[in-house]
């Protein structure tokens, strides 16, 4: 059966993956919540299509931080990569990398940040959680510009895992035959068994719950690369983000796997947006499955989004392929929606071309008196 769209590859993978490990990808917190209003929120975003422009030409083109990626669909950090495919990683690098866009590695990725460097050219950035053993993490940043990564995502909405019941369950662990590539040589590269979920453990060992503003500041310190600060949902949060020097802002509530019942990341958008007045991008991760839910996060003021579990879902269904699969079809969709809205340049996407069931006018705005 032809795959049309990427919501079809996640039912795919649920028929290969073992449950432990498809789970682990599909779940969220608690009662799931947020899980589902990530995508349910898109949906009470409307159109307000423009019509009678030359859309003959669209250009989807954007730079982000400086680097020029060839649409504004981006591969966000996702971990454990080779419990979907055997070739994890180095198959998603090669993927982003023929798309023309970005791939962000997780720190828990199971290829290192040297492996996927060797995988050819392409921008990456690097997905850090700070570790309670600081030396740990500076070395961790070091190799990551070392092997070519431009920058660094911060991640700052885990001091503790969030409750995944799914995982305790099923006592989640990594597969014996895997390891977290990039601890693998600082004996923080395997998983014990728990009684609970066994990265919910890993993370109570080793993950600092004191990190701070502070450790923003430290981490400038210790390198050069643009700092992005992941998992911000409020405008008192992205202000500080400002403040600390945050080269950018990604708008994430961590794929619904950290504290339920937080609004999805499209509703908490324009908030961070107003907040940081132009000074910083925001981008945005969470729920996006269609081009047109990327349209609706960059009329909201997104610079940019970021894609997950139709990355590991396509990974495991076809492997390299199935990630390029997933970027063409929501560059597609993208291109279709801007064609069809009157939109010729990212630069033309704006609040007008949207209407939210939050904003004042309601549903009057679609149809204004005259």
């Amino acid at each position: 059966m032809e795959i049309t769209n990427v919501n079809e590859y996640e039912a795919i993978a649920k028929q290969k993956l073992p449950k432990m490990v498809y789970d682990y990808y599909a779940s969220g917190a608690e009662d799931q919540w947020t899980l589902a209003e990530n995508r349910n929120a898109f949906s009470r975003i409307l159109f307000r299509p423009r019509i009678l422009i030359d859309v003959t030409k669209i250009d989807m083109t954007t730079t982000v931080l400086g680097f020029k990626i060839s649409m504004p669909i981006m591969i966000a950090p996702t971990a454990m990569q080779k419990m979907a495919h055997p070739e994890g990683e180095y198959a998603t690098a090669r993927a982003a990398s023929a798309a023309g866009t970005i791939m962000t590695l997780s720190s828990w990725a199971t290829s290192s940040v040297e492996e996927v460097a060797s995988t050819g050219p392409g921008i990456r950035f690097f997905q850090l959680y700070v570790y309670k053993n600081r030396n740990v993490v500076e070395q961790l940043v070091r190799r990551a510009e070392r092997a070519g990564f431009k920058a660094i995502a911060l991640t700052v909405d885990t001091p503790r895992l969030g409750r995944r019941e799914a995982d305790i369950k099923n006592r989640f662990t990594l597969p014996p035959f895997l390891t977290l590539k990039n601890f693998e040589g600082l004996d923080l590269g395997t998983m014990d068994k728990a009684d609970d979920s066994g990265l919910a453990s890993y993370v109570a060992g080793q993950i600092d719950r004191s990190l701070s503003w502070k450790d923003v500041k430290w981490l400038q310190t210790i390198t050069s690369l643009p700092i992005l600060v992941k998992g911000v949902l409020t405008a008192e949060d992205a202000r500080l983000s400002v403040q600390n020097g945050a080269a950018g802002i990604i708008v994430s509530n961590h794929g619904a796997r950290q504290l339920d019942y937080v609004p999805s990341t499209i509703m908490a958008l324009e908030e961070v947006v107003k907040a940081t007045q132009g000074r910083i991008p925001v981008f945005l991760d969470g729920g996006v499955r269609r081009g047109t839910d990327v349209f609706k996060a960059l009329a909201l003021g997104a610079s940019g989004i970021f894609i997950g579990r139709p990355v590991v879902f396509s990974l495991a269904a076809e492997g390299e392929a199935g990630v390029r699969k997933v970027l063409q079809m929501m560059r597609d969709e993208f291109e279709l929606t801007m064609a069809l809205s009157g939109c010729r340049s990212i630069q033309e996407i704006s609040r007008n071309h949207i209407v939210a069931d939050w904003d004042s006018a309601g549903s009057s705005r679609i149809a204004p008196r005259l």
